[in-house]
């Protein structure tokens, strides 16, 4: 079947793509940035001096879902490089799709819950990390769409394959 090969290959082909967006994202100080300096989710630099930012309850929430938004992304990946490799098993196509669909979730969290904080403070403005991170969003929730789709077509070629129909 080379549509739900094609479908699984552009979804692991997105799932890289949301990863390494996420990653960058995630690892990088470059979230916000005003007058004196940028800060991230981890370290504030004003002058070029870097510090630990002090514990704030949005920000340790979207620290937390960023972190576990790339690791389901990670293993969402390797589940669709198992499954375009193995060619089968529905189930774990059905299980990678929600992998990549809770990873972007969690990234739809973290990225609504950093923009509320920061919105309404005066001389901020969002840097390429915070960008790269709503980037991430839709390659992942198209590369779960991906193995879904696979999925359904998969599920339809064994639902029909009794039936002396040609397709």
């Amino acid at each position: 079947m080379g549509v739900k090969h094609s479908l699984q290959s552009g979804g692991t082909l997105l799932s890289v793509l949301a990863n390494i967006l996420m990653a960058l994202s995630t690892a990088t100080n470059y979230w916000s940035r005003y007058p004196e300096g940028h800060s991230g989710l981890w370290q504030q630099c004003h002058q070029g001096n870097c510090s630990v930012i002090p514990c704030q309850t949005m920000l340790a929430v979207t620290g937390a879902c960023m972190v576990l938004a790339t690791g389901s992304g990670i293993v969402g990946m390797a589940m669709g490089l198992k499954v375009l490799c193995r060619r089968g098993d529905a189930l774990r196509g059905q299980a990678t799709s929600a992998t990549f669909f809770l990873s972007g979730l969690l990234l739809l969290i973290a990225l609504t819950g950093y923009t509320v904080k920061e919105a309404w403070k005066p001389d901020v403005f969002f840097s390429w990390s915070y960008f790269a991170g709503w980037l991430a969003l839709p390659f992942s929730i198209l590369a779960g769409f991906g193995f879904l789709l696979a999925d359904m077509i998969l599920q339809s070629a064994d639902a029909i394959s009794g039936f002396p129909v040609c397709l």
